[in-house]
């Protein structure tokens, strides 16, 4: 076997071997949403979030969500959550927040909606904070994409059932986007997108890799002890 074709082998050695890497990587992590009544134009409905850890040096203190068109801030109310944990409303959602949790421990918490919209399903945008400042931003509408928001899926609403008149502190006008309200709410989500790396941790990405090198050593030293024989 001749060197050049050696060569080419530790070529397609080192890119198989980076594609086992990265197809081992677990899928990023990111926060899941359910409801006791999952249906249009349902009331006094429980949601219940299960918001990942992605960090491996830093545990979740606050979880901001920006709520769909269709259910306002004064339409939702605390269920439970992490202890000492507190819920407040904000102009365009709500957060919950509290001590620090542990590194990898996942938030799970709960809020009672007034009432679904009527609608096919709901996207609760989500940035969850981290104590050194890191930001999740699950904010996307498309399922597929790399840090897609929280979706609820609702059945059809029942026969006969009826919006319920808009709470009394309801505003009218839209709710701003989670780029628009991130600012003032959340300085450290504008410098999310340098923190990410598309959903995978600094660990990860160092175990890709040192993989890598490993593969491509391997496949360096059985080219030189194969051309040190032929000679």
């Amino acid at each position: 076997m001749s060197r050049i074709t050696l060569s080419r082998l530790c070529v397609a050695a080192v890119g198989a071997a980076t594609a086992v890497l990265l197809t081992a990587v677990p899928a990023a992590a990111h926060t899941e949403v359910e409801a006791d009544k999952a249906q249009a134009l349902a009331e006094n409905v429980t949601v219940s979030f299960h918001a990942e850890a992605e960090s491996d040096t830093s545990g979740i203190k606050e979880v901001r969500v920006v709520l769909p068109e269709g259910i306002a801030p004064a339409d939702v109310t605390y269920g439970e959550g992490p202890k000492g944990w507190k819920f407040s409303a904000t102009d365009d959602g709500y957060t919950v927040k509290g001590a620090e949790l542990k590194t990898g421990e996942s938030a799970e918490y709960s809020v009672v909606v007034r009432q679904l919209p009527d609608a096919e399903e709901v996207p609760f945008k989500t940035l969850q904070t981290y104590g050194d400042g890191h930001v999740d931003r699950w904010i996307e509408l498309d399922e597929n994409g790399e840090n897609p928001a929280p979706m609820l899926k609702l059945k059809a609403a029942a026969p006969g059932a009826k919006p319920v008149s808009p709470s009394p502190s309801a505003s009218a006008s839209p709710s701003p986007t989670p780029e628009e309200t991130t600012p003032a709410s959340s300085p450290q989500a504008a410098d999310t997108g340098k923190d990410d790396e598309g959903g995978l941790s600094a660990g990860a990405w160092t175990g890709i890799g040192a993989g890598i090198l490993v593969a491509a050593a391997a496949v360096v030293f059985a080219v030189r002890r194969r051309g040190g024989a032929e000679e």
